[in-house]
């Protein structure tokens, strides 16, 4: 996802090849979600016949400065870019030079394209905004121009580290005054704009600070680096206009990439770069330097061990080998935890006293539907890097409680051994297991 320093990158090449120069035509093709409160038509009527003067930036949000209003302001989202048809270097990529793509040929128009722009005495100068997932933006600003940031979207968003510049006693103070997750905080564009999940990593690699450490615990030496580091990682990124293979050499951003791949993520001393889930994205950070000191949101482990987040208790606990042992009373292995101990059990009871029809059907189908829980809770744990919607998520989580609720009135027929009452709640499943 394009941060703070992708997009000083876009505005440093508007700024070289656009400014000054007047629009003669305009392409915009019909999107009612990447035109937000505008539509495609009324942009080309705004758009033609302008100058643009200037580029601006707000951390992820950057407008072109036109002669007069309005002013066309930008998001990418997660896949927007701009295309420049001078200058193939524009586009951001990663680890790679910008000398070595300087020859590159653009395909124009360039695929999911949303407007282009082309400029007056000058064909070959044409710029178009792409975005293949739709969730880039681009509005209209009927304001003067140094008006623009006290409207929305922008007057909502908190100071951009570089064009602004951060306030210590101001940082600090809503530090203190916050009690989240450190990356969450810094993944807040009202408290800061541009930073995203690499720039967040990146600055909280070199603050030594755990990503899931509360804001308000931070000691007074850790808020000092961490305000050091913000503007450290946001200004050397932005300096190079994001060209990672300028980036210095013991940036994390170096080596974070390809998670789960074999052999994982190593720092060149071999140092385990480890991922863990905060404010709903995946965090890159090394145990060994980056450690919880306290008010986090996981248990600190015991001095000199590696402490574990939530999420990475949660799925150690469900991926490890459970253990067997000779049970005395049963003469089985026995599994560790209530729903082994109760099934076993139940299995006991059953062998013991003669079973009414259908009660060993009902075991099996209560372990079919844990193994089924436990397969959905996996594929839960391997999403992707980019948060998924909520809306998406509930359903999943209703419907996975909703099957732990059935499978537990199953397990009640079968250890209990006898016929239940009716209640509004038992439901069919119920009506089936006491035949």
């Amino acid at each position: 996802m394009p941060e703070i320093a992708e997009i000083a990158r876009v505005v440093h090449y508007i700024r070289k090849y656009l400014a000054g120069k007047t629009i003669k035509a305009v392409i915009a093709n019909e999107d009612h979600i990447v035109f937000k409160d505008t539509n495609n038509e009324a942009f080309m009527k705004a758009m033609k016949g302008k100058k643009i003067v200037d580029a601006k930036q707000q951390g992820k949000y950057f407008w072109m400065v036109m002669d007069s209003p309005p002013h066309p302001l930008m998001h990418f989202g997660m896949t927007g870019w701009i295309t420049f048809s001078q200058a193939p270097e524009a586009h951001y990529r990663a680890d790679t030079a910008d000398d070595e793509v300087k020859e590159e040929k653009i395909e124009w128009p360039p695929r999911f394209m949303k407007f282009e722009l082309d400029m007056e005495d000058d064909e070959e100068n044409k710029i178009a905004f792409t975005d293949p997932r739709r969730l880039g933006r681009v509005r209209l600003i009927d304001v003067a121009a140094d008006q623009i940031r006290k409207v929305s979207p922008l007057k909502e968003n908190g100071p951009d580290p570089v064009v602004d510049g951060l306030d210590e006693a101001w940082f600090r103070g809503i530090l203190n005054k916050r009690k989240v997750p450190v990356k969450a905080l810094l993944l807040d564009q009202g408290f800061i704009s541009g930073v995203g999940n690499w720039v967040g990593d990146e600055i909280l690699y070199h603050a030594r600070i755990h990503p899931e450490q509360y804001t308000n615990s931070l000691s007074d030496a850790q808020q000092k680096q961490l305000f050091d580091s913000t503007l450290h990682v946001c200004k050397t990124a932005c300096g190079v206009l994001g060209d990672s293979s300028k980036f210095p050499a013991d940036w994390l951003f170096k080596h974070r990439w390809g998670k789960g791949k074999k052999g994982g993520n190593k720092l060149p001393n071999g140092e385990k770069i480890d991922f863990v889930k905060v404010g709903g994205r995946t965090s890159a950070y090394v145990k060994t330097r980056q450690k919880a000191t306290g008010g986090t949101a996981v248990k600190v482990a015991s001095e000199g061990s590696d402490e574990e987040s939530g999420a990475e208790k949660k799925s150690a606990k469900k991926r490890k080998a459970i253990k067997a042992e000779d049970d005395e009373e049963y003469g089985t292995p026995v599994k560790k935890g209530k729903r082994g101990a109760k099934a076993v059990k139940a299995e006991v009871e059953a062998a013991a006293t003669p079973a009414k029809r259908g009660r060993k059907k009902v075991v099996k189908v209560e372990e079919s539907e844990e193994e089924e829980e436990e397969e959905e809770e996996e594929e839960e744990e391997e999403e992707s890097e980019f948060e998924e919607e909520e809306s998406e998520e509930e359903p999943v989580k209703k419907k996975s409680a909703a099957k732990r609720g059935r499978a537990s009135k199953k397990e009640e027929v079968v250890i209990n051994g006898k016929n239940q009452p009716e209640t509004p709640s038992s439901g069919r499943r119920s009506g089936r297991a006491r035949k």
